[in-house]
């Protein structure tokens, strides 16, 4: 058996040429499953080329359908031929799966039936186009003024200065968004030559062990006392506070849109709409990836490893030594969760102390200047098989997925990173505190 996938205005269609026998039904669902991204949402079958069909592959059409049913979409056949459709009829599964009489006809209606806008989105919503991206915007409800808080020195993370005197205490009940620099441990000693990349997200911490293995770990307290239980870090950026605003983001090209132009967006729509804004946003983001670009630090930045003084870990004849990357090829189709920090050199950030901007970010050499204008600084997680639905809530999703969902990867974000659907939650950020 052959088959081969293609994506019509979204959806996508299989198209099986051989006999769906015992072999074949296994072939097809081991396709399948590989083929189908986090944001497929409908999936149809063309049988032109499907002499024979056997319970091995009504088998597999009702699995499909199932977990097309999980993810509140569509699961249908169409031009399926004299000798199958028989087999559908005995077996009782003619009126189980939608039929159509072809492809064109099935992506047509499953199109009109996505098309159905709520009466809330119809009312709260508003459509910005710039560029060939969409977003739309939901107001968020606000309880106080979202702020930044900051701990550590990120000048000793660069310098690779930091020593076990430098290491803090967070406990998970404290912190829903941050990120930074970060290990588990039994103590903060034993944390200390294990400092790397880390991100928490709504009570789960994922980090990158600086151990020369490159393969995250990540904990997710199971109970209310395990909430407390302590995360040490020699840096950290957390939020405070909720978001101003829901964003949906879509886009036209096939290639998605990278970290970099998102910021872009949302500073030019904030500049025009937002009168509390000051330059700098807190953002997280549930998406589908087109494209992953990252790094990681390969070995913690603590006192004695090696640099001359006041040299840097990001300098361009040390960052390969210090930091690993990836081109932005890996992931296609997987869900990413992302916390980062965002600053609009475009506007006036004169409202900040400026030493307390500085603590936000650092140049990144591996970046290949697409975030001209602006400082970004995000990590992520990317998980699977969690399927995308942009009318849920962010963080109720963002805690459910980090507690249900299929961990692959964590990493530091390039700006690079390129994503083609997104749910997003932004902080205007009106204070940025600093903490001994």
């Amino acid at each position: 058996m052959e088959a081969r996938s293609e994506r019509k205005d979204g959806v996508l269609v299989f198209f099986v040429n051989g006999r769906l026998d015992a072999f074949g039904a296994q072939q097809l669902d081991s396709w399948a499953r590989e083929e189908l991204n986090d944001d497929d949402k409908e999936l149809v079958v063309d049988m032109t080329d499907t002499p024979y069909l056997s319970s091995g592959g009504i088998r597999v059409f009702n699995g499909l359908q199932k977990e097309l049913k999980r993810r509140s979409g569509k699961f249908v056949l169409s031009a399926v031929g004299e000798y199958p459709k028989k087999v559908l009829e005995m077996a009782g599964f003619s009126t189980v799966f939608p039929m159509y009489a072809t492809t064109e006809e099935a992506v047509e209606d499953l199109n009109k039936k996505r098309r159905n806008p709520s009466l809330f989105n119809e009312i709260f919503y508003k459509k910005i186009i710039e560029d060939g991206v969409s977003l739309t915007i939901e107001p968020g409800w606000m309880t106080k003024s979202p702020a930044i808080r900051v701990t550590g020195d990120l000048d000793k993370v660069l310098h690779a200065t930091i020593t076990e005197s430098d290491i803090r205490m967070k406990k998970f009940s404290e912190v829903t968004y941050s990120l930074g620099l970060g290990a588990l441990g039994a103590d903060a000693k034993d944390a200390l030559p294990l400092l790397g990349e880390m991100i928490t997200l709504y009570g789960s911490m994922v980090w990158l062990p600086t151990d020369g293995n490159s393969t995250p770990d990540f904990l997710t307290p199971g109970n209310t006392s395990g909430s407390d239980l302590p995360v040490y870090t020699g840096f950290n950026i957390t939020l405070d506070g909720p978001f101003n605003e829901y964003l949906t983001l879509d886009t036209t090209n096939p290639k998605g849109v990278s970290i970099s132009d998102i910021y872009k967006v949302i500073f030019s729509s904030a500049r025009d709409r937002i009168k509390t804004y000051r330059g700098v946003v807190a953002v997280t983001m549930w998406g589908v990836l087109s494209g992953f670009a990252s790094s990681g630090l390969k070995k913690a930045p603590v006192a004695g490893s090696g640099l001359k003084k006041g040299e840097s870990i990001m300098a361009p004849s040390r960052a390969h030594e210090w930091m690993a990357s990836d081109s932005g090829t890996s992931y296609q189709g997987d869900t990413l969760v992302s916390f980062g920090i965002g600053i609009d050199l475009g506007t006036d950030l004169s409202g900040f102390n400026p030493e307390n901007l500085d603590s936000l970010y650092y140049a990144n050499p591996l970046n290949t200047g697409a975030g001209k204008g602006m400082y970004l600084h995000n990590h992520g997680v990317v998980f699977r098989n969690i399927p995308y639905d942009p009318t849920l809530d962010l963080n109720t999703q963002v805690k459910k997925i980090v507690t249900d969902g299929e961990f692959v990867d964590m990493r530091h974000l390039l700006d690079s990173t390129r994503l083609r659907k997104a749910k997003i939650g932004i902080a205007y950020i009106q204070d940025i505190q600093r903490e001994p």
